[in-house]
């Protein structure tokens, strides 16, 4: 199994000094704004992708 990719930027500052945190799996800190979050991968949304029959998206 692989490792979960990080994320660049703070969710609420939009800083990139983001550092793993010890509160556990997906916890996260940014230096710049002095907050902590946690990501979570909620599933996969059950309609899927829709393409229209021209090709295009569908908006």
């Amino acid at each position: 199994m692989s490792e979960r990719a990080a994320p660049f930027y703070c969710p609420y500052c939009g800083d990139e000094d983001l550092r793993p945190s010890e509160r556990g799996h997906g916890a996260w800190e940014c230096a710049a704004c002095n907050r902590a979050f946690q990501l979570k991968f909620l599933g996969l949304l059950a309609r899927g992708f829709q393409h229209s029959e021209a090709g295009g998206e569908t908006i």
